[in-house]
């Protein structure tokens, strides 16, 4: 019997204090849509308990959301999580560029500025310097401590 390396989990948390960053890596794309919601509350739970409200989700080796979790994300997850942090959540995607492609020209696609009057706000990038950079530019001065 051949030996196989164990599946990585479907999400990587890694906090970045350097950066005031909680960076989730997503390694696959589930089979069922389902799996996806207790990933979201190990990150949810981990935001809360360090008080973290920049995310970097990498989601290049992901597919595009199903219309009910995109529905679940927007209007339920991501208003719950800045409710409980108490400020505004920040949250930059990195997607493949095909992926980022489809996102864009889907028909319910909503650009970053339809989120400037929400709890939170989104924006989508190919690259993860860019990003970071969009992260830290929605920072206090000061970084974390501020």
């Amino acid at each position: 019997m051949a030996d196989y390396p164990p599946t990585p989990p479907l999400l990587e948390l890694t906090l970045r204090p350097d950066l005031d960053v909680l960076l989730g890596r997503w390694h696959y794309q589930p089979q069922h849509p389902a799996e996806l919601r207790p990933c979201y509350q190990q990150l949810a739970d981990l935001a809360l308990a360090t008080g973290c409200r920049f995310w970097l989700q990498d989601l290049r080796r992901r597919a595009s959301p199903d219309q009910q979790t995109k529905r679940w994300l927007i209007d339920e997850y991501y208003p719950e999580v800045a409710r409980r942090l108490g400020q505004r959540l920040f949250v930059a995607y990195l997607f493949s560029p095909e992926m980022h492609r489809q996102i864009v020209e889907a028909p319910d696609y909503a650009p970053p500025e339809a989120y400037h009057q929400a709890p939170f706000a989104l924006d989508f990038f190919g690259n993860e310097g860019t990003a970071v950079q969009w992260l830290q530019t929605h920072q206090p001065a000061g970084g974390a401590a501020a």
